[in-house]
Parts: structure tokens; C-alpha cells; sequence
């Protein structure tokens, strides 16, 4: 059973960069599509990044087109942990952000693809 927790929200103004991580436990994480999702307040849970491993330490990665460009999803194995990246913030950003694992997803894209979840940590996005 893999734990995951989720640090790093907290409250920024438009076009500030922050950073999120999300570390896990009870399994190596290397091996697991990692990805983040968000959720704002009434609206269904997003896709947000994906990383998959594609052989050794080489991994492919997958945005939503709202945050290519600005987000960029990362992992330190070292440390079981996975981190993004989000630059040039804007309010539309804001939400819940919630860590995901699966072994091998078949929909990455999809909160319907991964069986390992975080509690999610907030990130409000305000001028």
C-alpha cells in the first residue's frame, strides 16, 4: 500500500512561482506513474501532469494543455518523492492539488487511473 503526501500549497499572487511535493511511502515510487491532479471548489477533478517511466531512469512526461509551458512535474527517487513545479501562477490555478500513484494506469489522464491517492494540499492563487 502506497502512502502519499502532499506539501507545499499556500497563498501567492498572480504570476508567482511555487513549488509542491509529494512523498511516498510503503513502496518505491520510481516504478509508478506518478501524477498530479487539482480540484477547485464545484468543479470535477482535473488532470494536471504525469510522469511514466519509460525504461531505467528515463521518463516521459504529460501536461494538461492549461499548464504546458508554465508547470513542470519532476521526481527525486532518491528521496520517493515528486515534485511541481508551477511558474507565472494565475487565479484560474486555484485549487486543491492532489498526488497520484498507480502501477500501471491504463487512463493517466484520468482520476479513474490511479489507485494511490494524496490528501491534497491548497493552493490559492489571489491577487
Amino acid at each position: 500500500q502506497v502512502q502519499l503526501i502532499e506539501s507545499g500549497g499556500g497563498l501567492v499572487q498572480p504570476g508567482d512561482s511555487l513549488s509542491l511535493s509529494c512523498a511516498a511511502s510503503g513502496g518505491s515510487s520510481s516504478r509508478y506513474i506518478m501524477a498530479w491532479f487539482r480540484q477547485a471548489p464545484g468543479m470535477e477533478r482535473e488532470f494536471v501532469a504525469s510522469s511514466t517511466r519509460i525504461g531505467g531512469n528515463v521518463y516521459s512526461t504529460n501536461y494538461a494543455d492549461s499548464v504546458k509551458g508554465r508547470f513542470a512535474i519532476s521526481r527525486n527517487n532518491a528521496k520517493n518523492t515528486v515534485y511541481l513545479e508551477m511558474n507565472s501562477l494565475r487565479v484560474e490555478d486555484t485549487a486543491i492539488y492532489y498526488c497520484a500513484a498507480d502501477p500501471a494506469s491504463i487512463a493517466p489522464r484520468t482520476a479513474e487511473g490511479y489507485a494511490y491517492w494524496g490528501q491534497g494540499t491548497e493552493v490559492t492563487v489571489s491577487s
